[in-house]
């Protein structure tokens, strides 16, 4: 009885183990061809970003920033790794991770938001659209053991496409990249264009590691010798105070550069670049650009 008993768990365990590793490998073949939002992006990342100014940061990135405008005034190549709903630095410290384990850009600029120093409930959760990635670049892997899923993505190779199976699956059918430019994805104009300004509340609370992997990214791209600018992209709100002190203070007290362009108020008289409150639609992304380009320029070349 004890040895039916042993041998029916263990082929329950060994039908399970196929189960994991045929799964992972067909969703690992799901991911090479899907052509949705992320997977381009991360396959992006797993071959190597070869380019010489890379830009990161969540959507903000993502859809703001065309790399042809900024290529033609640095004279530079540039690739935009923002990735959307990637939240915080945590995100964008495993996206570093992964870009310096391939090439050394010359340029790197982060797209900062106040959710990459204000404290969450789930600061880790975005963390998973990056589980594909598990187990190509061992310093990227660290964040997931800080996220507390390491070793769920080390037993299972099926579970680390938890996240986005079901994106990937759509992106095999549904080509979503067509108007895509070098990790840099257009939004679309809105049906109504957004009335103006609203207000934005002031958030004064500091998540003390967060603030700790700020400066552990800045220390990694000064030991690359690797130009690092902080950058806020224009927002359609208005914010009574210092909305961005904390992070500012980081970057003074590095020398790194930081373009607030919220803070500016940028195109608060053009609300009709804007998709929302948070994001400009492709005309607005153009113009910015074109403007960013003008002040990167002036930076790189001081």
């Amino acid at each position: 009885m004890k040895r039916r008993l042993f041998y029916t768990l263990l082929c329950i365990l060994l039908a399970l183990f196929l189960v994991d590793r045929l799964g992972g490998m067909l969703m690992s073949q799901i991911a090479r061809h899907t052509q949705d939002v992320l997977g381009p992006k991360l396959r992006s990342l797993d071959e190597g970003i070869t380019a010489d100014v890379v830009l990161m940061g969540t959507s903000r990135c993502h859809h703001h920033y065309v790399p042809s405008i900024l290529s033609d005034t640095l004279g530079m190549s540039v690739y935009n790794a923002g990735v959307g709903g990637s939240d915080n630095i945590f995100s964008h410290y495993l996206v570093l991770r992964h870009v310096l384990s391939h090439h050394t850009p010359k340029v790197i600029c982060l797209d900062v938001m106040t959710s990459d120093f204000a404290p969450e409930t789930a600061p880790f959760l975005a963390l998973s659209y990056f589980a594909p990635l598990f187990g190509h670049c061992e310093e990227a892997d660290s964040l997931f053991m800080l996220a507390g899923t390491y070793w769920r993505y080390k037993l299972s190779h099926l579970y680390r496409y938890n996240a986005k199976a079901a994106s990937n699956i759509l992106g095999l059918v549904m080509n979503r990249q067509k108007d895509a430019e070098e990790g840099y994805m257009p939004l679309p104009k809105p049906a109504q264009v957004p009335l103006g300004p609203i207000k934005e509340k002031l958030v004064t609370g500091r998540d003390t590691l967060k603030l700790d992997y700020l400066r552990r990214f800045i220390g990694l791209c000064r030991n690359k010798r690797v130009m690092l600018v902080f950058v806020v992209s224009p927002r359609l709100t208005i914010v009574e105070g210092n909305q961005y002190k904390a992070l500012k203070a980081i970057a003074q007290e590095n020398g790194v550069p930081f373009l607030d362009y919220h803070g500016q108020q940028l195109y608060h008289n053009h609300p009709e670049y804007f998709k929302d409150a948070l994001h400009l639609w492709d005309e607005g992304a153009r113009v910015f650009s074109s403007r960013f380009a003008s002040d990167l320029r002036q930076l790189v070349n001081q």
